[in-house]
């Protein structure tokens, strides 16, 4: 299977803005290869909970919207 890593990496960024703490932090409970990447990216921190950082914070709360938020009924 030919799996688009940058699709992943995106459901893995919005999950993050879901468990949410202390305003940028989050757990990491999700893929280790994902979140390496996002690292890389400079979306997120590299410690044991994740600190997005401010380009990533928004486009977290961006994706979450975009893949999650129901439209107004």
């Amino acid at each position: 299977m030919n799996i688009d890593t940058d699709k992943v990496d995106e459901a893995v960024l919005a999950l993050l803005y879901l468990s949410l703490h202390d305003g940028v932090r989050a757990w990491k409970g999700h893929d280790w290869d994902a979140l390496d990447r996002l690292y890389r990216k400079g979306k997120v921190g590299k410690t044991k909970s994740v600190a997005l950082t401010d380009e990533g914070l928004s486009e977290s709360k961006r994706l979450f919207r975009k893949l999650f938020e129901r439209p107004a009924a």
